[in-house]
């Protein structure tokens, strides 16, 4: 009997790269990849464990599928990924419905693991997290067909105190550009527009192999390849943010007009605290030259609210730099006091209902500033990606190159019949808090 796998995906895109490649080993292998959980023999959770509220969803979700057993065809539940890196005794000791448990350093082996899950061996395989994939990995792209992320590189070496990424991913390293490119080659093949490129610290790209900076000429050799017509930059690192960087995202028209950097916060004290590269008016002068250099950019941003030690004139402080800033896309953070980081252990932790109200006020900010960039945008012609249809309201929906995939806006388009994938050009003419309608230009 052909075994029946269904991977279930937590936490960030970088995650769902990781779920795409084990996907892509099992079907390789000759099991059957299925949508539905309920007709599973085999269930993948890959979890992640970066705050207290996705290890919260990542545990629940275990016992969500465990509960298959009884109800299902369920053989074995494999658990793997940043919350099996950092705690591989508790969940085994915890939780006797995992039957297998795989590290962030060695997804190649999820065909072993799950082999021996299924004879009953309880494996756990979490080893150093040095493991970064390859183009010649099989792969098994979950994304819509036209859109795709690539990893460009692992870990972080950055050490913000708050941050556990280095403890479960390991240090910083690069893939190679070849692998990069040879990647970005076989989706395009495949019939993909959209490469988004992805890692925690991915203006770091390359330091570590070649002789400096190197993401400003990755980003031209994957806009080079045949059928790309989009390339998008995530979590770009500020400390590392040059100026041969702006120039290749300002002159390169298929590089998307789209930068998210976090920030985290803008207050001099809690960034040395936080151990974040540069002062506020670094910040202020990166985004003046980004925006300078590329008048129609969108950026976007992340801060964190209730930093051990940010007092009430801190936080005021933020929400002028926020209004300063007027940033087209803002996510906020309440702090989580992560065990093993050194923020953990720093004095004037803030209570859980002070940050709540931090969050919660810096986005009602963000929502005003978002309705007035939002209209500035009225008026002007666009390319819009066509995602889906929506029969009910007729219109088609997409997003145009100032929206990332999932996480931003959509633009709502009535007065044409389209196709999904295409790129059609629009005028928009209606801006709401974070989306946007408008007009096929014939």
């Amino acid at each position: 009997m052909t075994e029946k796998v269904k991977v279930v995906t937590l936490g960030c895109e970088k995650n769902l790269v990781d779920s795409e490649i084990m996907a892509g080993l099992i079907h390789g292998r000759g099991f059957q990849l299925v949508d539905h959980k309920e007709d599973a023999t085999v269930i993948i959770v890959n979890t992640c464990g970066f705050i207290d509220a996705a290890k919260e969803e990542s545990v629940n979700t275990i016992l969500d599928m465990a509960e298959l057993k009884q109800t299902a065809n369920l053989k074995a539940l494999i658990v793997s990924g940043c919350l099996t890196q950092r705690y591989k005794k508790e969940l085994m000791e915890e939780m006797p419905e995992i039957d297998g448990i795989v590290g962030t350093g060695d997804f190649d082996k999820i065909n072993q693991i799950v082999d021996e899950a299924l004879r009953g061996k309880k494996p756990v395989l979490v080893g150093n997290p040095v493991f970064n994939y390859d183009a010649d990995l099989p792969r098994q792209v979950t994304t819509p067909r036209y859109t795709a992320y690539v990893k460009i590189a692992e870990g972080c070496d950055n050490a913000c105190t708050f941050c556990s990424i280095p403890i479960m991913r390991g240090k910083f390293r690069s893939r190679s550009m070849e692998s990069v490119i040879s990647e970005v080659t076989q989706l395009a093949n495949q019939g993909v527009k959209e490469i988004s490129l992805i890692a925690q610290d991915s203006t770091n790209y390359g330091t570590d192999l070649y002789d400096g900076f190197m993401l400003p000429t990755l980003l031209h050799k994957v806009s080079e390849v045949p059928g790309i017509e989009w390339v998008r930059l995530h979590y770009a690192y500020p400390g590392f943010f040059t100026d041969e960087l702006i120039e290749a995202i300002a002159s390169n028209p298929k590089v998307c007009k789209y930068i998210d950097m976090p920030l985290q916060h803008s207050e001099d004290r809690i960034l040395k605290l936080m151990r974040r590269p540069g002062r506020q008016k670094d910040t202020r002068e990166l985004v003046r030259k980004i925006r300078e250099r590329i008048p129609q950019v969108a950026l976007r941003t992340s801060l964190i609210v209730g930093f051990p030690g940010e007092t009430d004139e801190d936080f005021e402080n933020l929400k002028q730099f926020v209004q300063d800033m007027q940033f087209d896309r803002l996510g906020v953070f309440a702090y989580s006091q992560e065990e093993d980081t050194p923020a953990s252990r720093l004095p004037d932790q803030v209570p859980d209902d002070v940050k709540e109200f931090r969050a919660n006020t810096l986005m009602e900010i963000q929502r005003g500033i978002s309705n007035l960039r939002g209209g500035n945008r009225i008026g002007q012609e666009i390319d819009v990606l066509i995602e889906r249809y929506d029969g009910r309201s007729d219109v088609y929906v997409g997003r145009s190159q100032y929206d990332a995939p999932e996480i931003d806006g959509e633009v709502f388009v009535a007065n044409a019949r389209l196709n999904i994938g295409e790129l059609a050009r629009v005028r928009i003419t209606h801006s709401f808090e974070f989306d946007f309608s408008g007009e096929v230009i014939a």
